[in-house]
């Protein structure tokens, strides 16, 4: 059994620019409806992306906060190109930068299209208490909100979202 164990976070500077490693272009959307974090009927998004020449369908249960299941199966980008195609809501699309700070490989996905502007940090742990150096351009912690998984950007793009939303308040 998969168990994905993540924070997210917004960041307070451009300082990680200079550490990238690498960047990748992704692509995803979702085969089931979008209302799965607003509790609907369903326990897991079904997330098809597309990361370079690698193609990927993912489950993750639909719970927010730190920990979930995570299931993750390698398919054929032209089966995922065509997936895509079958996507209800939006395209999220961004650029992964990947960027290491204090022995963890932190993920800073720069968004794109109607979710352009927004640029979340993420850091993978292999448990919920484990510690890690926070690093100077590192934000506010918004890990517990709902609006910041790619499954609700597919559904509310930040170009929707409220000034008070964007600042990072709970609205």
């Amino acid at each position: 059994m998969g168990v994905e164990i993540e924070r997210k976070f917004l960041l307070a500077g451009d300082g990680w620019r200079a550490a990238v490693e690498r960047t990748q272009a992704m692509a995803q959307g979702y085969l089931n409806d979008l209302d799965v974090l607003a509790g609907g009927g369903q326990k897991a998004s079904i997330r098809v992306r597309i990361e370079g020449e690698a193609a990927f369908l993912n489950i993750k249960s639909a719970q927010a906060g730190p920990s979930r299941l995570e299931f993750d199966y390698p398919v054929p980008v032209e089966d995922a190109r065509q997936l895509l195609d079958l996507c209800v809501g939006g395209l999220v699309r961004k650029q992964r930068h990947y960027v290491r700070h204090g022995g963890h490989l932190w993920e800073i996905d720069e968004f794109e299209g109607e979710n352009a502007g927004l640029v979340v940090a993420e850091i993978e742990l292999d448990a919920v208490d484990e510690a890690f150096a926070c690093p100077d351009w590192l934000g506010a912690e918004v890990t517990e909100l709902r609006r910041y998984y790619n499954l609700a950007l597919a559904d509310r793009p930040y170009s929707q979202w409220s000034e008070a939303e964007r600042a990072g308040a709970d609205a």
